[in-house]
């Protein structure tokens, strides 16, 4: 399934969903039966002799994925196929093409950049950089063990510092020494410790191990996104509770929340 659909516009709903059956010199009574299921799978009974243009950018967002179904295909493969809908209506189809592959039992592989669509409706998350896998996991490990620096900045926001590890379960970053727990590297190895925003927890000044300065705040509806300078560091933290811009602030974390790996090249 392509990105922009590639609807025919001179063939009606029924005409395109057919397409590929009538390649197939599949019989007309097949023929009607199988797209007519379609039609009702996706909720556009009475739709098969509408033109494309008379047509909402999700209503041929289904229209072609059903195309595409109605071959009864072992693997789908779709491009970017939410790309040219607006942010409501992609969230309501991510959840409707997952349901629809569940329903189905066809393996769907499903091209993205939008790392939270491939959070939100994977199986199994494949990243790439420049044709290399990088990671291939369950959404949880790829977010929560990025195996590199690439990986960790592509799926969900992080934080990535320069740090030395001072032995094993200990860590040196920002002229503090911290617990971790990652081990097997050599002593004084050059790493990336990477902090996700959301496990920076601000506290009064004086009370973290780390202090900082509050550059700016966001608010995004379920929490404050704000940048806190410290230093020299500018950390991106996401937190239910908010410091005005101009506060100094503490930063806590724990060993949990610091994930150590190989320097990136």
């Amino acid at each position: 399934m392509f990105q922009k659909y590639a609807l025919f516009p001179h063939l009606n709903v029924f005409e395109n969903i057919s397409f590929g059956l009538r390649i197939k010199k599949m019989d007309e009574s097949l023929i009607s039966g199988k797209v007519e299921k379609m039609l009702e799978l996706f909720n556009l009974k009475n739709y098969g002799k509408r033109r494309i243009d008379q047509l909402s950018g999700g209503q041929q967002q289904r229209i072609a994925i059903a195309r595409a179904l109605v071959n009864e295909p072992k693997v789908l493969l779709l491009d970017e196929p939410l790309g040219a809908l607006d942010l409501k209506l992609r969230k309501e189809m991510q959840h409707e093409l997952k349901a629809m592959q569940q329903q189905l039992g066809i393996t769907f592989i499903y091209v993205t950049h939008d790392q939270e669509e491939a959070l939100t409706m994977s199986d199994t998350i494949v990243v790439m950089n420049d044709g290399i896998i990088q990671q291939m996991g369950t959404p949880i490990d790829i977010y929560n063990e990025p195996e590199n620096a690439f990986v960790a900045d592509f799926i969900g926001e992080s934080n990535i510092l320069d740090g030395v590890m001072i032995d094993d379960y200990l860590v040196e970053f920002l002229g503090k020494k911290f617990e971790c727990l990652d081990s097997g590297f050599g002593r004084g190895e050059d790493v990336d410790v990477v902090i996700r925003p959301e496990d920076l927890d601000l506290t009064p000044s004086g009370e973290g191990k780390l202090e900082g300065i509050v550059k700016s705040v966001t608010f995004k509806g379920v929490h404050y996104e704000m940048d806190i300078v410290s230093n020299g560091y500018e950390f991106l933290v996401h937190s239910t509770d908010m410091a005005p811009v101009g506060a100094t602030v503490g930063l806590t974390l724990t060993p949990d929340d610091i994930h150590i790996m190989e320097k990136g090249e």
